[in-house]
C-alpha cells in the first residue's frame, strides 16, 4: 500500500542523509522526497512517498523516531489529507498544436509560463493521477522535457505537524 510519511527535522547539515541512509540500509524504496524549510528556519519539513505493508510502515515509523534530527514523523495515509505534486513540462508546440495544446492545458487547469516558436513550458499542479492523465492525453513523441516534483502533503482540518 503506499504511503505518505511526514517528517519534521532539524534543518541541520546531513539530516537528510541520514533518514535517506535509514531506507536504503533497510532495503526501503523511496518512490518521491520532497523537502524545504518550515516556517522555523530551525527545521525542515520532510515528504516521503514510500509504498509497503502497515507492518513496514510501522517499523519505518519507528527507525525514523529513533533518529536525533528527527522531531516528529506523520503517517499522513492514516487519516485524511491534501496531497499536491507539481509539473513542469516541455512540449513540442509549432503549427495546428499549438492551440490543441493550449486547450489541453486549459482542461487539465494548467498555466503555459513559456512560449518559444517552437515550445510551450507548461505548469501544471494536482495530484499524481492528474499529472499522469495530462502526460498521456498528449502525443508521447510531443514531450520534450518532464521535471516532477514529488508529492507535498498536510493533514486536512485541525491535525497538524508542529514541533
Amino acid at each position: 500500500m503506499r504511503h505518505i510519511i511526514s517528517i519534521l527535522l532539524e534543518n541541520e547539515p546531513g539530516a537528510l542523509s541520514r533518514v535517506v541512509g535509514l531506507f536504503s540500509a533497510r532495503g526501503y524504496n523511496i518512490e518521491t522526497l520532497t523537502v524545504a524549510p518550515t516556517e522555523d528556519k530551525s527545521l525542515s519539513r520532510l515528504t516521503i512517498v514510500t509504498t509497503g505493508s502497515d507492518d513496514v510502515i510501522e517499523q519505518i515509523t519507528k527507525h525514523l523516531n529513533r533518529l536525533i534530527d528527527v522531531v516528529k514523523v506523520v503517517d499522513l495515509t492514516e487519516s485524511a489529507y491534501i496531497e499536491r505534486e507539481l509539473m513542469l513540462i516541455k512540449v513540442r508546440a509549432v503549427g495546428k498544436e499549438r492551440e490543441e495544446i493550449k486547450r489541453m492545458a486549459d482542461i487539465f487547469r494548467g498555466r503555459v509560463i513559456d512560449v518559444t516558436d517552437k515550445s510551450y513550458t507548461i505548469e501544471l499542479t494536482g495530484d499524481g493521477t492528474k499529472l499522469d492523465a495530462f502526460i498521456d492525453a498528449l502525443d508521447r513523441a510531443a514531450i520534450l522535457e518532464t521535471v516532477r516534483t514529488g508529492a507535498s502533503g498536510i493533514a486536512r482540518g485541525e491535525r497538524v505537524l508542529k514541533a
